[in-house]
């Protein structure tokens, strides 16, 4: 069997914890791995790493790749060259797999769900392969467990001897009066986005029903790259996998998911699976409250306080604090859909952003100047690098600093100091098994991150 794991999306609802390139399924929320991690391991339960491909935007490939590193040396990812939905995503990879492997079932899983009873997920698995074997296109049901507005519905025929059902139609997302209806049919089930399939079924209905798709996948040719060729991708069209193949197809059964499961795509999410005090309230981070109730406070930072709050969400980052109702959980998007358009770059980065060699933070930033605190892990180092319309001034906090500057080499102590001109090329590297903290002043007109040339980098990041 192999695996699909669909690692893009912004989970803007997740707003501001959440950012556009730190998406949620990279976030370690209260947990050491994160959800892109917890889903790598999980399929690892069920067939090799090396059977499993991970797909992403472009913009988070070197995100993936880091976290899923740790994990596994033979790690497989696809990065799309624009976001184009899952019908596209998922289509892409298995023109990888069917030319790089024998025709096999595929389990299709989105990044973003905590499943903790593996043992009850393989065994809807095992189910769902059985199904996919005899040639059909399986989806995965969850029971829904209140009637809620953010999931799209399955509305389930009888059930068969095998364990699964037939579908009768997908539902959209409905109002909260809909949602009770369904709710209390009781044939209704939450649509997870998880699906399995013979490589060769999957490519037959997306032939009938997304005969675009299609033909556009004829010009990838993933023998000798992985690589997504941009101008057929670029015209593939922006569509899920529901529309363009689920509701068309007739050989679709659905298998109710035997384990637990949450998306984890709103806060209050968050707050219905976290462990809650006396008061009802989930408190993560450096929290104080006073006669507060069933109410939700992160803090990443700083001290957060709450008097007389009920059914309240409180998030605070470095540079972003959301305050809402818990009713009002789902429209934390358009916040973030707002921001975006009045590009406030709060939607896009966090304060403190995380690379493969250790995380910075941005200090303050002004007319032609920015202050960020750079800090290393042990034994790890930045690429050999240069920038045109930046200087650089580093100044080692802790730690001991090893500094490439074109052909010299200096060890910096805590004190020390070196200029990084314009164009110049540099490295910085952290020899020891210490963190290693500097404070870097950039000037010049262009401080955007956008600004590196890489010559050479122990993470992959450059390419042949």
């Amino acid at each position: 069997m192999f695996g699909i794991i669909l690692a893009g999306g912004s989970g803007s609802r997740l707003w501001p914890l959440s950012r556009d390139l730190y998406p949620k399924q990279l976030l370690r929320i209260n947990s050491k791995t994160s959800l892109l991690e917890d889903t790598f391991l999980r399929l690892g339960e069920i067939m090799p790493f090396d059977n499993i491909i991970s797909i992403t935007n472009k913009k988070h490939e070197s995100s993936v790749r880091t976290q899923l590193q740790t994990l596994a040396q033979d790690i497989k990812i696809l990065a799309e060259p624009a976001a184009k939905n899952t019908a596209p995503a998922i289509s892409v990879c298995v023109k990888y797999l069917t030319q790089n492997f024998e025709d096999d079932v595929v389990l299709v899983m989105p990044s973003d769900h905590l499943i903790k009873d593996t043992e009850a997920f393989k065994k809807t698995v095992e189910i769902g392969e059985k199904y996919a074997r005899d040639g059909y296109i399986v989806t995965f049901g969850i029971k829904p467990t209140s009637p809620h507005t953010g999931y799209g519905y399955i509305k389930a025929g009888e059930k068969e001897e095998a364990g699964g059902f037939e579908v009768c139609n997908f539902k959209e997302k409905p109002n909260a009066e809909v949602a009770q209806e369904y709710f209390e049919a009781g044939n209704y089930f939450w649509n997870a986005g998880i699906f399995m399939f013979k490589m060769s079924t999957y490519l037959e209905a997306l032939k009938e029903h997304a005969q675009d798709i299609y033909a556009l996948l004829e010009k990838f040719d993933f023998r000798e790259s992985s690589e997504i060729p941009y101008i057929p991708f670029e015209k593939m069209p922006s569509i899920s996998v529901d529309y363009a193949i689920m509701e068309h197809a007739k050989n679709i059964k659905m298998v109710p998911l035997m384990s637990d499961w949450n998306d984890l795509g709103s806060w209050d999410a968050i707050y219905e699976i976290d462990k809650k005090d006396k008061e009802g309230n989930v408190k993560v981070g450096h929290i104080e409250t006073i006669n507060c109730k069933n109410s939700l406070f992160f803090s990443s930072n700083r001290l957060v306080t709450g008097i007389g709050l009920e059914d309240t969400i409180i998030v605070e980052t470095a540079d972003a604090i959301l305050a809402c109702k818990k009713d009002n959980a789902q429209d934390v998007k358009k916040i973030y859909e707002k921001l975006k358009e009045i590009k406030d770059e709060t939607h896009l980065v966090h304060a403190t952003v995380y690379r493969p060699w250790g995380y910075y933070t941005v200090l303050n930033q002004g007319e032609g100047y920015l202050t960020k605190m750079i800090c290393v892990s042990k034994k790890a180092q930045l690429s050999l690098q240069s920038h045109n319309y930046r200087s650089e001034h580093w100044v080692v906090l802790s730690g001991v600093a090893r500094v490439t500057l074109e052909d010299k080499t200096f060890m910096l102590k805590p004190g020390s100091s070196i200029d990084i001109p314009v164009k110049a090329k540099h490295s910085l590297a952290n020899p020891y098994n210490e963190e290693l903290k500097i404070i870097e002043v950039q000037k010049g007109d262009k401080l955007i991150e956008e600004d590196i040339i890489r010559y050479k980098d122990i993470y992959g990041r450059v390419k042949a």
